[in-house]
């Protein structure tokens, strides 16, 4: 396939994440341009550096909640347990989605606290608090180049707002589309074009770059 026609990862997560979700997929030609900007906000930190015990949906929100010191710390899941056990918490971890938290919650022998972001895709039943802003932001000039040229774009989608805002911003796109989401909430989230479409068999980032991997976009 011509280099003007061979795939596009276009990578609109945090660019940490986009970074490493990239080396997952090192024969994908990536273009990185976030979507979201993680923005921290005024918050009880004191109240979080006491709590006995934390529920983590993000790994944007361990660092809000001070050193671990063998306090028990729920992750939803594996990137973020390794953030939180780096941080000095005792782990355990989901499998990727919020409902797998619940019977851990459940079995919680501590009082817990959920620090998070502004945008909440599920409340859990523990008291909550807002410690960062995921904040939009457009695409960039190399984002923008892709989407109008020939090569077909694969937009993975990590959440069912970031599947809304993907696509907005890619609205009026020249080039073949291919949303893959994380979940069948973020699939059904997307409202814009596609020329197909995957959905990871788990919610987490090696079931996304499988789904990536065997989409038949390389045919098109």
């Amino acid at each position: 396939m011509s280099s003007a026609k061979r795939p596009i990862l276009l990578l609109t997560r945090p660019a940490a994440d986009s970074r490493r979700f990239a080396a997952l997929l090192p024969d994908w030609r990536a273009v990185i341009s976030p979507i979201l900007r993680i923005v921290a906000v005024d918050h009880d930190g004191a109240a979080l550096h006491r709590a006995a015990g934390l529920v983590f949906t993000s790994a944007h929100a361990v660092a809000a909640a001070g050193p671990g010191r063998g306090r028990l710390a729920i992750c939803v899941g594996r990137r973020t347990a390794e953030v939180a056990r780096a941080a000095g918490f005792d782990v355990r971890t989901g499998d990727g989605c919020a409902e797998s938290l619940l019977p851990l919650i459940a079995a919680a022998p501590v009082p817990l606290v959920h620090p998070h972001g502004r945008h909440l895709a599920r409340t859990l039943p523990v008291p909550g608090m807002v410690v960062y802003d995921q904040q939009a932001q457009p695409l960039n000039a190399a984002a923008r180049g892709t989407l109008v040229g020939r090569a077909p774009v694969v937009l993975p989608l990590f959440s069912p707002r970031s599947a809304r805002l993907v696509a907005d911003a890619v609205a009026g796109a020249r080039a073949p589309l291919w949303p893959v989401a994380i979940s069948p909430a973020a699939m059904a989230a997307w409202h814009g074009p596609k020329a197909g479409q995957g959905v990871a068999d788990a919610p987490d980032v090696a079931a996304m770059a499988v789904a990536i991997n065997r989409l038949p976009v390389a045919e098109q």
